[in-house]
């Protein structure tokens, strides 16, 4: 009976401890496995460093090339330059002298017929109304006597020198109907350029009104049956691709404008178009005190008409520069307190800490923080910092 009883406390022993055991090694297992990272989150980790690389560095937004313009943007390569040394003056579209003409009545007369109405394209040379005029006959009545006498001043002369080389008559009667019919054919030609140069047509009875030059009518002073004199001006025209700008510059800074200085034309809503001084008036204008600066633009675009004002910015070559910057004050946005600019990369456009120094007239002075060369947004940067922004709060 003790033996058994011996034997049976052994056997519970031994059972509990192999409990104590497995629950010993499956306490170490389970506390290894909360300790130990997962295998995703590494994954994770790495996917979270390899989206910062893709969002490039600090301050950029990521911009493709074919979209700058779509979105507003406007670059500018800048250049080195200061406030002082800018010329900012008001100025105005204007014809050049080649650009625009006037038709004008060459005699007197009745308009029987007008071709063209306000507004309408001509063509060099082209007739746009015709003027019944008296003298037209006359001129025509002229011509049509010098061409007779020519033609007998002509014949005269052929047989004066048949018979001089038949020894009939002598020399001095070939040398006379020689200068008879020179001047004959003297009297011709003069008939006829003033046919050309009144414009008297075909029938004898009109005289026509052409255009000079190729454009458009922009005035017309002409009534059908309305009886006219010589020289009144009865249509302007205008060719809306000839342009030239003329800016008034106060009398001091236009001693310092010369002939091929560097001029932009800010035409509005960020467009500018470049442009080069041609001359200076030598006098003031009586009523505004200043000197005009003739500007030859480089191209016209269809936005750019007569007529039209607007602001230029003139930078005489002769003036002290350094390495300041002039922008627009668009292109100067502040982020995070800083001013910046944002200059064109690959791929985007970089946030450009800067030290923006004196405004005037629109126009800010970048002290530091920029190079000339650098192409940077001028217009639409607004939107630069609004997508940075936006990029920023997404982190």
């Amino acid at each position: 009976m003790d033996l058994d009883r011996t034997d049976d406390r052994r056997k519970l022993f031994a059972v509990a401890g192999g409990i104590a055991l497995l629950a010993g090694v499956g306490g170490l297992l389970i506390g290894r496995t909360m300790a130990e990272p997962t295998a995703a989150e590494p994954a994770a980790e790495a996917g979270e460093h390899g989206e910062e690389e893709e969002n490039g560095p600090e301050g950029f937004v990521a911009v493709a090339a074919e979209n700058v313009a779509s979105i507003g943007i406007k670059t500018e390569k800048v250049a080195a330059g200061a406030l002082g040394s800018e010329i900012l003056a008001q100025a105005t579209a204007t014809a050049p002298p080649q650009g625009r003409s006037s038709a004008t009545a060459r005699a007197d007369g009745a308009l029987t017929s007008i071709s063209k109405r306000l507004g309408d394209a001509v063509g060099a040379g082209e007739t746009i109304a015709l003027l019944e005029s008296r003298e037209a006959s006359a001129i025509m009545a002229e011509r049509a006597s010098a061409a007779a006498r020519a033609q007998a001043a002509t014949s005269a002369l052929n047989r004066e020198r048949r018979l001089f080389e038949e020894n009939i008559t002598a020399r001095q009667d070939l040398e006379a109907a020689q200068a008879e019919a020179a001047q004959a054919q003297a009297e011709l030609r003069r008939t006829e350029a003033a046919v050309r140069a009144a414009g008297v047509t075909s029938d004898g009875r009109h005289i026509a009104v052409r255009s000079l030059i190729s454009g458009r009518i922009t005035k017309m002073d002409a009534e059908l049956g309305a009886f006219v004199s010589a020289g009144t001006e009865l249509f302007e025209i205008a060719n809306p691709r000839s342009v030239q700008i003329e800016a008034a510059v106060p009398w001091a800074d236009a001693q310092r404008v010369r002939p091929g200085d560097p001029a932009v034309i800010e035409l509005g809503g960020g467009e500018t178009l470049q442009a080069s001084v041609r001359s200076t008036t030598p006098s003031l204008d009586p009523e505004s005190r200043a000197a005009t600066v003739v500007l030859s633009p480089a191209g016209v675009p269809a936005g750019l008409t007569q007529g039209q004002a607007f602001r230029v910015r003139i930078t005489p070559r002769g003036s002290a520069t350094d390495s300041r910057i002039v922008l627009p004050e668009g292109a100067v946005q502040s982020v995070e307190g800083r001013d910046v600019v944002f200059v064109q990369v690959r791929g985007g456009f970089q946030a450009t800490p800067v030290t923006a120094g004196g405004r005037s007239g629109g126009r800010i002075e970048i002290l530091e923080g920029l190079k000339p060369g650098a192409v940077v947004a001028t217009e639409g940067a607004f939107v630069l910092k609004s997508q940075l922004g936006a990029s920023e709060a997404e982190h």
